[in-house]
């Protein structure tokens, strides 16, 4: 931290804490005493009113404070909770930057204002996600990302036995349904492609760098505009119809009504996860079109038929 930052920092350490002794003033900031009293007199000729008190420290004296922010207190609550929530999701690095912005905003507000502030914060909470081991990997990704590196993965795709290494300029992170994926061009699939942290196996941020082009321009799949030939269309129970919105994990492209009540229609990227999403519900959906995932669902329904079948022949002793 360079002395001009250290400067504001202390002013506003000050503010926030009320008063404050030179020796904890100097821990805080891991200086020497003699810097922290270098600073307070920089402060005190600067025009800051700076009160000694023998036995107690240095304090503001009453009435000032900095007036550059002008929340209302819900403007205000509305921050806090969003440092609340960022700081559960990012890496260590950026956690502590997200703990700095909160005390600055915690200085700089009046002490009713800071009040409001912990009340919204006990009135709505939020919970932290499942950690995953992916937190040293998006630290790693985040600075790949602002220094445009290319980076190595042996990658896992969905329900493929093994991983296979890629090749990607990584462009953005991105935030998806509690997990963390990496926006990027994929040299092997020479396309846009996201990658879930979690199914990365082994990550090398290598030397090289890029120059992002048109081609990193990606869109997320909830953008790209799905072609009739790739929809499915599944009617489910009306008893469900309300979970099956709540539980939606894929692209949900619109909902029909004919006479028979609600069609669901999904854009249909991948034929395989939907089919074993939809076996989850049973015979509470029903797959109307198109026939070719019709036809998967019915063989993987014989199949588990055929599995328990087997599996009551072995238990009653009965020959197969």
């Amino acid at each position: 931290m360079n002395r001009t930052d250290r400067l504001l920092a202390l002013l506003l350490e000050l503010q926030a804490r009320g008063t404050a002794r030179g020796e904890d003033l100097a821990r805080h900031f891991e200086v020497s005493l003699r810097t922290i009293y270098r600073d307070l007199d920089a402060l005190a000729q600067g025009g800051v009113p700076i009160v000694a008190t023998p036995g107690k420290g240095y304090e503001l004296m009453a009435g000032y404070f900095l007036p550059p922010l002008h929340f209302t207190a819900d403007e205000a609550a509305a921050v806090a909770l969003g440092t609340d929530l960022i700081r559960q999701r990012v890496d260590p690095a950026l956690q502590g930057a997200v703990d700095d912005a909160r005390r600055k905003l915690d200085a700089v507000l009046p002490p009713e204002k800071r009040s409001a502030v912990a009340r919204w914060r006990q009135e709505l909470t939020f919970l932290p996600p499942r950690r995953r081991g992916d937190q040293r990997r998006l630290e790693q990704l985040r600075r790949a990302v602002q220094e445009h590196r290319v980076v190595r993965l042996l990658y896992r795709s969905h329900r493929q036995p093994a991983a296979e290494p890629r090749e990607v300029e990584p462009v953005s992170l991105v935030y998806l349904n509690e997990t963390w994926h990496v926006a990027g061009y994929c040299r092997l699939r020479e396309a846009g492609r996201f990658f879930r942290l979690d199914r990365i196996d082994e990550l090398r941020v290598t030397a090289e760098r890029f120059e992002p082009t048109a081609r990193h321009q990606l869109r997320s799949t909830e953008e790209a505009p799905a072609r009739p030939t790739d929809e499915a269309r599944v009617r489910f129970d009306p008893r469900v119809e309300r979970w099956v919105r709540e539980r939606q994990l894929f692209s949900l492209s619109r909902e029909e009504v004919d006479e028979r009540g609600t069609v669901f229609v999904y854009a249909l990227r991948d034929a395989d996860v939907l089919a074993h999403w939809l076996l989850g519900w049973g015979a509470q959906a029903e797959v109307l079109a198109p026939a070719t995932l019709r036809e998967r669902i019915a063989r993987e329904a014989r199949k588990i038929v055929e599995t328990y079948a087997t599996a009551d022949r072995m238990v009653s002793g009965a020959p197969p």
